[in-house]
């Protein structure tokens, strides 16, 4: 497969697909982006079960968190890896030892392993590298674009506010 760019089908097939997730790499700081990206999961209606060694035990955003994907006391349909690709090969090698094996194993933003996807895939998991499961989810959606995304006018700058019609996306001097 190539993995330098995904069918809006491929990657709607399978938001719509995958019911439990397990995030690799999932914080308790509010401010990471796992954090948000795990909260946002849960709001979409998926079952989401945080995997974080230092935080088992505890809970994430009301979720029992795991030290092992192991550790998961149901099957699990998709992995989402918030991690470096470093450790890619060794959440590979834990994920192949799933029984049932997952559907989907997800890479997120500025995570790639061509050789752990090509082990993956083989034994018949999809794969989706350098992705977000929240933005692709809004994306396909519509929500994305409520914030204005790829609008073209999105600025921290204050609006300069002039008499008449406003335009907040052009400044005139």
């Amino acid at each position: 497969m190539n993995h330098d760019s995904y069918d809006n089908t491929y990657i709607a097939g399978i938001l719509n697909s995958v019911k439990t997730i397990a995030m690799v790499g999932a914080s308790a700081n509010d401010v990471r982006p796992s954090y948000f990206v795990l909260k946002y999961l849960l709001a979409k209606g998926f079952s989401v079960f945080p995997i974080n060694p230092g935080q088992a035990g505890k809970q994430i955003l009301g979720r029992m968190t795991y030290a092992r994907l192991a550790d998961v006391p149901e099957p699990i349909d998709m992995v989402d890896i918030f991690r470096a690709a470093s450790a890619v090969p060794g959440i590979v090698d834990e994920v192949l030892r799933l029984d049932p094996l997952p559907k989907v194993l997800w890479m997120q933003l500025g995570v790639r392993h061509d050789e752990t996807a090509a082990r993956a895939e083989a034994a018949g998991i999809k794969v989706v590298m350098n992705r977000c499961p929240k933005i692709e989810y809004g994306k396909l959606s519509g929500e994305i674009g409520w914030t204005g995304v790829n609008s073209g006018v999105l600025s921290s700058k204050k609006p300069l506010m002039r008499p008449g019609f406003q335009s907040f996306g052009v400044r005139q001097k």
